[in-house]
């Protein structure tokens, strides 16, 4: 009895010596805690193929445009070589002069390995600048854009890996409003690989299994300036897999999953830290002038985190970190997943019909829509079209935007695996 009433005494004493200083934490909670990165274009699936079956690519066959998704996928190229070019609108409701293009080309060097290289280009249309009504209007024309090469080799009948290295460059800062601007400029690696298996005979039909994964955009953060915020790339993990459905030499048809997170922190829970003060002794406490307001890209003295961890490391501590660091625990790390659905039906390899879904959570993005597609190859040129639908109450930049690509392949039916 007595040692329970000292503590008593003593847990009495603490909370009037805490009375004198008190510390409250209010939460600036965010239930959309949308990851960001710098150059997010690069997440843009700037060929019409891709763009059909739900924007993915690191599982399904072998094209001209698998240098943006899996390029380990050249080794299994039956045509020697080919080149590619796509146009895709952005904005186009809106303006006319926003687009991404691409121009990619790919050579298999003999049965084992093949290299390729590519090139991607964002422009983000004309801005005019008036400073006052005296003044001449100035245009500014900012851009991103990258070049890469990649080389593939095969270790296996069935599985091959590759490796790309990405020069990043983005020239956003306005040169009329800051003289010293300049633009920003990162590297990135990519990291694939890539398994097909052999035609296989089933009951009624023949088949054969595709998988791939992909690590993409691993590479130091971008910044504008010394002393400006630094921006994680859209380094991102690929997972996926397919089957083809082989009816007879004419009719088949392509069934593809694919998965992808961004190996990026998440935005913590952060908050204002109010203290309140009894500078008078009289019960009365008033909030003092150090207030603090927390964002979750400012400096880590100027933010209070009360849920997550600090999104401020490197980015290759935020690639193992970005899969446990999701306040709202493991149910919320799941919701960081995109998934997508997509089939191709080809008749006499000639001719494409393709259709997809892409699912992000609403929480993260809310990107959801559906896509159609179509394909016709005449000769060595194949001509793709794609075409998005919204199903999400965020409209969609591509909505309703048609999508082009065209391909030249060289050497057709040089190698056979198919």
């Amino acid at each position: 009895m007595k040692n329970y009433i000292l503590t008593l005494l003593a847990l009495v004493f603490l909370i009037q010596v805490k009375a004198q200083n008190l510390t409250t934490v209010i939460p600036n909670s965010n239930d959309t805690r949308v990851i960001t990165t710098g150059v997010p274009f690069l997440l843009i699936a700037s060929d019409a193929r891709a763009a059909g079956i739900g924007d993915m690519g690191v599982a399904t066959s072998v094209d001209a445009y698998s240098q943006q998704w899996n390029p380990s996928k050249y080794a299994f190229s039956e045509t020697k070589s080919g080149i590619g070019v796509s146009y895709t609108p952005y904005l186009s409701k809106l303006v006319n002069d926003i687009f991404l293009g691409n121009f990619t080309y790919f050579n298999r060097i003999n049965e084992r390995s093949a290299f390729a290289a590519s090139f991607k280009y964002f422009s983000l249309g004309e801005i005019e600048i008036v400073q006052d009504e005296f003044s001449e209007a100035l245009i500014e024309k900012p851009n991103e854009l990258t070049i890469d090469v990649s080389y593939a080799l095969r270790l296996s009948d069935q599985f091959s890996m590759a490796v790309a290295l990405r020069y990043l460059r983005s020239d956003l800062r306005i040169q009329a409003v800051d003289a010293n601007a300049s633009a920003a400029s990162s590297f990135g690696v990519d990291i694939t690989g890539y398994y097909q298996s052999e035609e296989e005979a089933y009951s009624d039909f023949n088949g054969r299994w595709r998988a791939g994964f992909a690590i993409q955009n691993l590479g130091p953060k971008i910044k504008y300036d010394d002393a400006g915020r630094e921006n994680f790339l859209p380094t991102n993990l690929r997972l996926g897999g397919g089957f083809d459905f082989i009816f007879d030499d004419y009719n088949k048809l392509a069934v593809t999953a694919e998965v992808t997170k961004l190996l990026v922190p998440t935005p913590p829970i952060v908050g204002k830290e109010y203290e309140y003060v009894d500078n008078n002794d009289n019960g009365t406490y008033e909030e003092s002038e150090d207030d603090l307001v927390g964002f979750p890209n400012s400096p880590v003295d100027d933010y209070v985190i009360i849920e997550g961890k600090d999104p401020n490391v490197s980015f290759l501590s935020g690639v193992f970190q970005s899969f446990g660091d999701a306040p709202g625990g493991f149910s919320e790390e799941l919701k960081e997943f995109t998934w997508a659905l997509g089939a191709e039906y080809l008749y006499q390899d000639s001719f494409a019909f393709r259709a997809g879904y892409f699912n992000e959570s609403e929480e993260k993005g809310a990107r959801k829509f559906f896509s159609l597609g179509a394909g016709f190859k005449y000769s060595t040129i194949n001509v793709d079209l794609s075409y998005l639908f919204s199903a999400s109450k965020v409209q969609s930049p591509l909505e309703n935007t048609l999508r082009f690509s065209l391909t030249f392949n060289f050497g057709d039916g040089e190698y056979v695996e198919y």
